[in-house]
């Protein structure tokens, strides 16, 4: 059984309230005035059947004989009327089919006790339990129990059918107040939604873009105060992204100038570095020590721009993917062999899977994952390559310590480093954010994680048929 869905909009949640509030007090006036009078009403019934049994023992109590006989008994009986019973020591007199009713809290509040005891019980229905002893009074005024103990049940039915009458009328009370709820619902909708109808066709409207969306005030109410509050908050938003578009493109423009400007004299400096590391074999110790040193740094500053230089080239938009048919075993065995890895990685997998992506950019991807593995992991390092109907699965993983509850936020950010003390190795802090913005090229994802065994997991996926934008 499908279930109703509840009312969504602001419109219908405010007619309902309205309707609710209105039923709900409508409902609780009539609930209270119908529960006090079936209470008055409760008890009015229980006063006057009390009184008539009190007054029937009353009018036969003087011409019993003391003690008492079974006549006398069975005469107290009738005289109080049916489902009735009168006891006194072992003797009896019971009639009706509801005398056995009498509950044992009655006998005993009356035999503790020296005047009526009453209770109402639901058995089969309401009645009314009734009971006193019979008191025998002296000339004196002494009042002394004569031992004789009555008892009857009397029938609620009726009381009770008026209490659910009182109870209907309260219902039908409460039920006739929502057409008025309702209509006055529509009313007070009508005026308070149409400033928030502005509100939020001026929200939309930012969160499109349009920053110069503004609603315009009306009146001095809380809703008029919101919308100066919400074009407070356009103009503040709007001079924020002005100026973080500003820095932004600064912060780009600056990026690729630098790169860019370093491209001839980092080209130079590696001219210098391959002779001073062809002839750093006929150096002393201390000056081949320090020609090795400026061979590595010239090295790292060198991949630093480059990888400056493809950041900046993502941040402008201006790459595009050169798809072509690629086997994926071949291609990762291929990155592994230019950078010296076959022997250190181990690749799982089917050797036939094959995808459309673009080839370079898939060896900076690989390259960037294992390089990562092996200089911050411990080996084996290891690749698992898979494919689904759909999506080509490649997993790198090392059985290092892993990646850190606090790292593994961080990894794809940009020249993070979660070791400080890797400050000063070769990788420049990009290669991971690199590898996250070419698999998005490709319209797949990277993600970071750590594997069952310990060490870091690098799950990269990639769609089998990406298309060229």
């Amino acid at each position: 059984m499908s279930r109703r869905p509840l009312p969504r909009g602001l419109r219908a949640r405010l007619i309902v309230a309205f309707a609710l509030v209105t039923m709900l007090g409508a409902g609780a006036a009539s609930w209270a005035s119908a529960e006090s009078a079936s209470d008055a009403l409760v008890d009015s019934s229980q006063r006057r059947l009390t009184e008539d049994f009190a007054e029937r023992i009353g009018a036969i109590a003087p011409t019993l004989t003391y003690p008492p006989d079974q006549e006398t008994l069975d005469r107290l009986r009738a005289a109080v009327g049916p489902n009735t019973t009168v006891t006194y020591e072992d003797l009896r007199s019971s009639e009706g089919p509801h005398a056995d009713l009498i509950t044992d809290e009655l006998l005993d509040a009356v035999g503790d006790g020296d005047r009526i005891a009453t209770q109402r019980i639901t058995d089969d229905g309401p009645w009314l339990l009734i009971g006193a002893p019979v008191m025998i009074t002296a000339p004196d005024g002494t009042r002394t129990p004569s031992g004789i103990e009555v008892y009857a049940v009397r029938d609620l039915a009726e009381v009770h059918r008026q209490i659910a009458a009182l109870a209907s009328s309260a219902i039908g009370t409460a039920g006739a107040a929502l057409p008025l709820s309702v209509l006055v619902a529509l009313i007070a909708a009508r005026s308070v939604l149409r400033p928030v109808r502005e509100l939020r066709d001026t929200a939309r409207r930012l969160a499109d873009g349009d920053l110069d969306a503004r609603t315009p005030p009306l009146g001095a109410d809380e809703l008029a105060q919101l919308a100066v509050t919400v074009n407070e908050m356009a103009e503040s938003v709007q001079g924020s992204m002005a100026a973080m578009g500003r820095m932004q493109a600064d912060a780009r423009r600056f990026a690729a100038d630098v790169s860019h400007e370093l491209r001839t004299p980092l080209t130079t400096l590696t001219a210098v570095a391959e002779v001073l590391e062809d002839a750093s074999g006929g150096m002393e110790a201390d000056a081949a020590e320090s020609a090795r040193l400026a061979i590595t740094e010239i090295h790292r500053l060198v991949r630093l721009v480059e990888d400056l230089m493809e950041v900046s080239r993502f941040d402008a938009g201006t790459v595009h993917p050169r798809l072509e048919e690629v086997d994926l075993a071949e291609a990762v065995r291929d990155s592994l062999r230019a950078r010296g890895w076959l022997d250190r990685v181990e690749t799982t997998g089917p050797e036939t899977i094959r995808l459309r992506a673009d080839r370079r950019r898939l060896d900076v991807i690989i390259a960037n994952l294992v390089g990562n593995a092996l200089r911050h992991g411990a080996p084996p390092v290891r690749i698992d390559l898979s494919a689904s109907e759909t999506h080509v699965r490649i997993e790198v993983t090392d059985h290092g310590p892993g990646l850190s509850d606090q790292a593994l936020p961080h990894v794809f950010d940009r020249f993070y480093k979660a070791d400080n003390a890797r400050t000063r190795t070769p990788g420049s802090g990009l290669g991971l954010a690199i590898a996250l913005e070419n698999a998005r090229l490709h319209g797949g994802d990277l993600t970071a994680g750590n594997a069952d065994g310990g060490g870091a997991a690098f799950i990269l996926r990639l769609p089998i048929g990406s298309e060229e934008p």
